[in-house]
């Protein structure tokens, strides 16, 4: 064998385990490991990032809104068959150029293009028999293969069954609370709804399923990503406004209304500013302080709550209080919601296609600084 044969084979078989352990790293970053790791040389970040920013901007050029949003709901699933794909194509190439390296003790490699045939054989356990092992090495590595492979399948079909479960419990919560406030859901709204009913003394009876809620929506959706960009199969409803609904009738409780269910309005704040917190952090975005609507917006909807009949606090004090609450929040939710382009809706996202809806002024929102790489 020349020198320079053996320069090829030393680095082919460099490369493809370089390319096998980077694979298995982030496999097991992204599926075993409850928790999100910020390592941007990962496949699927880069994969997950770069993907959904071009799938929004293809979708934003298409007109007509339901065909925008079946578009943007194709994304997630889509990406999970691409992350498969991508591992399971990126261990064979791994595997592919290691026995292009070890060719000489293997019988039938006389190509990359057979080194790769041959690794996909061996790590999908299809095993033909046209191409064998002759060495010790190539022997142990054709079975290090085929059991990467059968470990890599079995441990993405779990992980898929997962994604799948945490997805509809999470929407289960989601479309109960549309029942309450409406699709999109509205803060407003669900306080009036409530006192339509003569049950706004026990609106925050949903506290304690809200809170669960928020804790398995911060556990699963940290845990795995890519349920952030999973949307509701439901018009008008998402995560996000379901979300940005809870927090801002809590806060209208705690700020407005002269309403004896504060210690509960008080947890639902906590919780909710703590899941938008940890998952603005995920996507580096910062907290500018702004509240995100006019006064003329909350003067409108305190005119509603006081036609309604509801005891409400002095104006001054209580748009004070709502300021000074929702700023707190209310940046960081709304270029969540601009980022993952959901339906518009009351004091979230691009509301201008409701503007009238609720008695509102459009105001645009700027779009998310850092989130879409």
């Amino acid at each position: 064998m020349t020198f320079a044969g053996l320069l090829v084979n030393v680095g082919c078989g460099t490369a493809g385990f370089a390319l096998i352990v980077l694979t298995m790293f982030d496999v097991f970053f992204s599926v075993i490991v409850p928790r999100p790791t910020r390592s941007r040389l990962r496949p699927s970040v880069i994969l997950s990032r770069n993907a959904w920013k071009v799938w929004r901007n293809v979708a934003g050029r298409v007109t007509d809104p339901d065909k925008r949003e079946e578009l943007l709901g194709l994304y997630a699933p889509t990406q999970l068959l691409m992350l498969a794909v991508m591992w399971l194509s990126l261990l064979i190439g791994g595997y592919g150029l290691v026995f292009f390296g070890l060719r000489a003790q293997t019988h039938g490699i006389e190509s990359i293009g057979s080194a790769f045939y041959f690794a996909g054989t061996s790590f999908l356990t299809i095993g033909y028999g046209d191409i064998t092992p002759s060495g010790p090495v190539t022997r142990i590595l054709s079975v290090v293969a085929g059991a990467t492979g059968f470990g890599v399948v079995a441990i993405v079909t779990t992980f898929l069954f997962s994604i799948f479960g945490s997805f509809q419990t999470r929407e289960a919560f989601v479309i109960t609370f549309g029942a309450r406030s409406g699709a999109p859901p509205s803060a407003v709204d669900l306080l009036l709804g409530a006192q339509k009913l003569g049950m706004l003394d026990r609106v925050f009876g949903i506290a304690e399923p809200a809170l669960t809620w928020m804790a398995q929506v911060l556990e699963t959706h940290l845990a795995y990503p890519v349920l952030i960009v999973f949307r509701s199969t439901h018009d008008g409803l998402s995560w996000i406004g379901t979300l940005g609904a809870l927090l801002d009738a809590a806060t209208l409780v705690l700020t407005t209304l002269d309403h004896p269910q504060t210690g509960e309005a008080a947890l639902v704040v906590k919780l909710g500013r703590h899941v938008v917190d940890d998952i603005a952090n995920y996507f580096e975005l910062a907290n500018s302080g702004d509240v995100g609507i006019e006064r003329s917006e909350f003067e409108q909807a305190y005119t509603r709550f006081r036609e309604a009949g509801i005891a409400l606090r002095p104006l001054d004090d209580a748009w004070e209080g709502f300021r000074r609450t929702r700023a707190a929040y209310a940046s960081r939710l709304n270029q969540m919601a601009t980022y993952l382009q959901i339906p518009p809706q009351q004091w979230i996202s691009d509301r201008s296609l409701l503007a009238g809806r609720h008695g509102r002024f459009p105001i645009a929102t700027r779009p998310p600084e850092g989130a879409a790489r």
